[in-house]
């Protein structure tokens, strides 16, 4: 008798992102969908036992930079082995796409600098078979990969493209500009973009410490760029503020603005700074009001502190901006570590100022907010544990402390800088964030920050630390957070969601055993360069329109996903 079904799930705990109560039952798939739920008589071809697990849709991440990786890779990690199924590439106004041949090494020192991708690995990856971005659509369509992508279009490229150099020197955009801009927005949105982005971001630096192109671009030019959004009638506007180093009202108050001029929804970036425990509820009490306005915003956030990480094998680490370390900056590790476990090479960088450099090096002594790593990470750590207190318990100097840890062993340990969510060493206002309807979870960065942030691993950390450990969020509430509204702030209403009909992205959940061990270094970008990974324990299978591409935590070599365009998005 043949199978009725390409794939059962039986017996599980389903979790279907709606926030309704979990029920046991059954998820059937037939050709990429979800046939069946329930109780489920016919067989599978394929057939796992769910019992004892939850049964989630595939969560669905908003903000990553998988721009390059989603064209020299097969798999788009760390997101993939954390349950993520639809990845959103381009945010923060950067990416790849469009561009002319002439210039490529823009656009790198763009991407090097605000997301610290390295340029040589980008000039090797990168193979600009495009110059429009349709084209770059048509290029990540061509290539394989295991989870499905979807792009937007982003400021900085758009402005050089149309503009040239007086765009990449961040002179002001005459009227053709903005004419151009707008049509090439319109055009992008109807090859399948998912909106526009933009960043007014102040540490958003190019890889010389020059701004960006798109930063504090004037009002008026975000409106005629989100102008052809309303043009096609669609696309979603994503922006980083300049918050909190300006202040969130002024910041939020030109988003909406936008927003409402052009009728569409809107995304950006909320963080909570470690100076102020509410310095968030101003910016949300704004989308608020939008929205009771008919609008259509939403707030990004991550579940615990912006992790910046520290390391000897890293972009950053507290004595990197002094002037004796440049010497030694490029060795191998071995070779680094013999060199500054020399007492007069340790004298020199313990007494050394640090030079002027990119924002976040600069960041690198906060030892306040910095806590050492150990193999298990510890993302919510107690104010004692920091280097400030500890160099302090020790009778040295946190330059001392931090020095001697990063030394020892094998040269491998890590510091977590925990920047901002993080007030009174407490991420208690996360929680309601989380919860808040009109937020959404995001801000990992996958693809991007590969010597400095590994925070794509946020959906583990969501159901280890708040579902399982401290039980504040159901099981129930993790599936609409984690897939249903990133789902529904993008306009993706294929997904997000088990029911009939859906696209059969879903994740088979070990809650019990789950378990997120400490990053790691991997070299397996394009010119053997680095960068961060963080594996995960948990996830029995994570499937995309009905193929199993992880199993007990481990690739099947399945290469389902596909370039999610936003004409494709209807139910």
């Amino acid at each position: 008798m043949s199978a009725q079904y390409d794939l059962v799930i039986r017996g599980g705990e389903i979790a279907d992102g709606t926030g309704g109560e979990t029920y046991i039952g059954d998820v059937a798939v037939k050709d990429g969908r979800i046939a069946a739920i329930g109780k489920v008589d016919g067989t599978g071809a394929e057939e796992i036992d769910a019992r004892g697990r939850i049964v989630t849709p595939g969560f669905v991440d908003v903000h990553t930079h998988y721009d390059g990786q989603a064209i020299w890779s097969k798999h788009l990690s760390p997101s993939s082995s954390h349950g993520v199924t639809t990845a959103v590439m381009g945010n923060c106004g950067v990416g790849f796409a469009p561009c002319r041949k002439t210039d490529h090494e823009v656009l790198i020192k763009v991407m090097e600098g605000v997301e610290d991708i390295p340029g040589v690995v980008m000039a090797e990856g990168l193979d600009w078979h495009w110059e429009s971005f349709t084209e770059y659509l048509d290029a990540v369509e061509a290539g394989q990969r295991d989870i499905d992508v979807a792009a937007y279009l982003p400021h900085s490229p758009l402005r050089v493209f149309v503009m040239g150099e007086r765009g990449a020197r961040r002179e002001p955009a005459n009227d053709d500009d903005l004419a151009w801009m707008r049509a090439m927005a319109r055009e992008a949105m109807e090859a399948g973009a998912v909106g526009f982005s933009s960043s007014r971001l102040n540490i958003h630096r190019t890889a010389d410490g020059g701004k960006i192109p798109s930063f504090e671009a004037p009002v008026d030019e975000l409106k005629a760029i989100a102008m052809g959004m309303k043009d096609a009638g669609s696309g979603t506007l994503q922006m980083v503020l300049d918050a909190p180093y300006r202040e969130w009202a002024d910041e939020v108050s030109i988003l909406v603005d936008i927003a409402e001029a052009c009728e569409r929804p809107a995304t950006f970036s909320m963080i909570n700074g470690n100076h102020d425990v509410n310095s968030w509820r101003s910016a949300i009490a704004q989308v608020e009001a939008a929205n009771a306005r008919g609008g259509h915003v939403t707030a990004q956030v991550l579940p615990r502190p912006i992790g910046l990480l520290s390391g000897l094998e890293l972009s950053i680490n507290p004595f990197v901006l002094c002037p004796s370390f440049a010497a030694i900056a490029d060795l191998p590790l071995d070779q680094k570590l013999a060199a500054m476990r020399d007492p007069e090479m340790r004298a020199r960088l313990l007494s050394e100022p640090m030079d002027e450099g990119h924002p976040l090096a600069m960041l690198g002594r906060s030892w306040k907010w910095m806590f050492p790593m150990g193999e298990t990470p510890n993302y919510t750590p107690e104010r004692d544990e920091c280097i400030l207190a500890r160099a302090q318990a020790e009778g040295v100097t946190p330059e001392e402390w931090a020095y001697d840890f990063l030394t020892a062993g094998d040269g491998k340990n890590l510091i977590l800088g925990a920047l901002a969510n993080f007030p009174e060493c407490r991420i208690d206002a996360l929680e309601e964030m989380l919860k808040h309807k009109d937020c959404v979870i995001g801000l990992g960065d996958g693809g991007a920050h590969y010597g400095a942030i590994c925070d794509a691993s946020y959906p583990t950390f969501l159901l280890t630390h708040w579902v399982r450990k401290l039980g504040k969020i159901s099981v129930a509430q993790a599936a609409e957070i984690l897939a249903a509204k990133p789902a529904r702030a993008l306009g993706f209403a294929d997904r997000g969601v088990l029911r009939v009909g859906a696209k059969a992205d879903i994740n088979v959940i070990d809650l019990e055993a789950m378990h997120l061990p400490a990053p790691h270094i991997e070299r397996d970008l394009p010119a053997g360069g680095r960068r961060l990974d963080q594996k995960a324990k948990g996830y029995d299978a994570t499937i995309v329109s009905g193929t199993v591409i992880r199993r007990f935590d481990q690739p099947t070599g399945a290469l389902p996903g596909k370039l999610v365009r936003s004409g494709q998005l209807a139910a």
